[in-house]
């Protein structure tokens, strides 16, 4: 099955959102925080083995690139813009984004990390 390719991709700077529309009516909205810290680059996957991404509430996409057919690339204004977002991946994570949220915030509570880049969290036995 070939994934779905967006008919329509807007950004929303105020509301810092990537808004997502599909021929079928479907419409998405992801912030930029959760395309930033889910980033399918090798800077955040690791190779395998994953790079919890810390204080990005405030990250912003500053530019959207096409990828040939089949993906898009984000720029964003910590400087991150190596992650390619196939059609395949942002629909996964425009249907399933409350569970990527979810996942996303557990593993930075059990990190002792935050999503606000003014805030540094320290453990005490």
């Amino acid at each position: 099955m070939t994934p779905p390719v967006p008919s329509a991709i807007n950004l929303h700077k105020r509301s810092r959102e990537l808004e997502l529309t599909y021929s079928d009516g479907q419409r998405f909205k992801l912030s930029c925080e959760l395309l930033r810290v889910l980033s399918p680059s090798a800077e955040v996957q690791g190779h395998g083995k994953p790079v919890l991404q810390t204080g990005k509430k405030n990250v912003v996409i500053t530019g959207i690139e096409a990828v040939g057919n089949y993906a898009i690339k984000l720029i964003f204004d910590d400087g991150h813009n190596s992650g390619l977002f196939s059609w395949d991946y942002l629909y996964d994570l425009c249907v399933n984004q409350d569970s990527h949220w979810e996942d996303y915030l557990r593993q930075l509570h059990a990190a002792g990390a935050s999503r606000d880049p003014e805030v540094s969290v320290v453990k005490l036995m």
